[in-house]
């Protein structure tokens, strides 16, 4: 049996596992919202890097160290396994259930463990759901299908949607990065989803503060809550009623991008826009600017372990790096 044949009957073992245990947990609609409700996702989340040895494999010792650290920062509110930063697109299936399993292993029990577990086609997204919850995880995060986008109407987003949350052991976060996915999930379409009761809430990587207070209004009295996709604009989706973040720049500065929460909800209104404007150099370098490579790059230089990243993304070269370097000493991170 070859290489690729082993993995995919490992993928489809396990997928099947999770079906049949969802299955014998009479995952409908109903039953699979009782655990939804007031389950609150107030704080802010680290959508953690995958860490790779040189030859590409999963470092699992450079994770549980990660998380030993991490599990330690105050405010803290749990991590997002499998987003963009965790590379997911360039991992297998089985590669993505393990990292869900690790990370509730080693995750404190006060931290909740989401997971990306958005696929391009509604099946596979839901399969994948089901291992996830399996694996251990508290909350799907599925991102946007994307890759027939003239396709993606609103109706057919609804329905991915709603088939996802009808099926879905665990509660489910839309995710909505439109930089990645050249889609931008409408406020019409987020509004009907919203009253599904296994619908908890929405990442909104798009930064449109306008839009963010929009769909704090028309979702008001529902079990919905919004988490800004970046640390960004983190204190400006606070101040228009989200109730946290899923930031990337908190892989390598959690307790500072935590502590931003922590001004606001104190309303230490002159402290929280003082340290927000700090973060927002680094976090546009690591996110927009440089990417993935950067936040491992500044991972390493703070004591986390970033390492290589899986190619075709490539590491930093010398005068990138030299960039980096300058942005985070210069708001004194370094």
């Amino acid at each position: 049996m070859s290489v690729f044949a082993s993995k995919a009957r490992n993928v489809a073992f396990l997928l099947g596992e999770s079906k049949l245990a969802c299955s014998t947990r009479s995952c409908s609609s109903n039953n699979a919202t009782s655990s939804s409700l007031g389950l609150g996702l107030r704080g802010v989340f680290s959508p953690i890097t995958t860490p790779f040895h040189e030859d590409e494999s999963i470092a699992w010792p450079k994770l549980e160290a990660n998380l030993g650290r991490w599990n330690e920062v105050e405010g803290l509110r749990g991590y997002l396994v499998q987003g963009s930063n965790g590379e997911y697109c360039y991992l297998n299936g089985e590669e993505r259930v393990a990292m869900i399993d690790k990370v509730r292993q080693w995750a404190a029990t006060d931290k909740l463990v989401l997971a990306g577990s958005g696929c391009e086609s509604t099946k596979d997204t839901v399969e994948m759901t089901a291992a996830m919850a399996k694996a251990g995880a508290d909350v799907a995060v599925v991102i946007t299908p994307c890759y027939f986008k003239n396709r993606m109407t609103e109706e057919a987003l609804y329905e991915h949607y709603i088939r996802v949350a009808d099926t879905s052991p665990i509660p489910v976060v839309l995710y909505s990065v439109p930089a990645t996915t050249g889609l931008d999930l409408s406020v019409s379409v987020i509004q009907r989803l919203a009253s599904h009761p296994n619908i908890i809430g929405i990442k909104d990587s798009g930064g449109d503060i306008s839009k963010i207070a929009h769909l704090v209004h028309v979702t008001k009295g529902q079990n919905f809550q919004i988490l800004a996709g970046s640390a960004g604009f983190l204190l400006p989706a606070l101040s228009v009623g989200a109730v946290g973040g899923i930031c990337a720049l908190a892989n390598v500065l959690p307790s500072e991008v935590s502590e931003l929460q922590k001004l606001h909800e104190e309303n230490k209104v002159e402290e929280a826009k003082a340290l927000q404007h700090r973060l927002l150099l680094p976090n546009a370098t690591v996110t927009k600017g440089l990417g993935v490579p950067a936040l491992k790059k500044s991972m390493d230089w703070l004591g986390y372990y970033g390492g290589p990243v899986r190619r075709p993304l490539l590491p930093l070269s010398e005068s990138e790096e030299a960039h980096l370097r300058k942005i985070f000493c210069s708001e004194k991170f370094l």
